[in-house]
């Protein structure tokens, strides 16, 4: 029996974008990767991954096109979206800085770190910049812990992060469009 293969490339998959290289919402492209992967087992995570990918978040529209092709109810769908922390609901910025918030970073001061970044770019955790320059968001482990507090900025780790560090990173979003 053949397997189906996955319209994603190996060095796509998993690969996380800035939104300046990510999709407006497009429901025909949406149906395209959905049909993709419709066929796999378990198809539903790898379309959702692969929507977020292309788009920057799940588009409220996609939920009854993924539930028509799978054969699942529309809260099927939903309640895996919200249900996983990483589907985002909205566009992101064009940059996303994660905070790890796991014990080993709390313990090394990421809340200070949150607060600090929170002053400096003038948002709160979940939010975007008014200009859609960055998104804060927070994790709960980056696997970096030997190197608390830890930060992701678009899919770059970064670790012992000061707040000189967080700083850095955040103006460095600004000034690049």
């Amino acid at each position: 029996m053949a397997r189906h293969k996955p319209s994603v490339s190996v060095e796509s998959a998993g690969k996380l974008l800035s939104m300046s290289e990510m999709q407006a919402w497009d429901a025909e492209r949406a149906k395209v990767r959905i049909a993709g992967f419709e066929r796999l087992p378990g198809a539903l995570l790898p379309i959702l991954h692969a929507l977020q990918e292309e788009f920057g978040y799940i588009h409220p529209d996609a939920t009854p096109l993924i539930a028509s092709a799978l054969n699942l109810s529309r809260a099927e769908v939903h309640g895996v979206i919200s249900f996983y922390h990483d589907f985002r609901h909205s566009a992101p910025g064009r940059h996303v800085l994660r905070i790890c918030r796991a014990e080993s970073c709390q313990a090394m001061g990421c809340d200070a770190l949150i607060d600090h970044v929170e002053k400096h770019a003038g948002i709160k955790l979940g939010e975007t910049t008014p200009d859609g320059a960055l998104t804060v968001e927070q994790v709960f482990c980056l696997g970096n812990c030997a190197l608390s507090p830890a930060v992701m900025m678009d899919g770059e780790p970064y670790g012992r992060v000061s707040p000189g560090v967080a700083d850095f990173l955040i103006e460095s979003c600004r000034r690049t469009q």
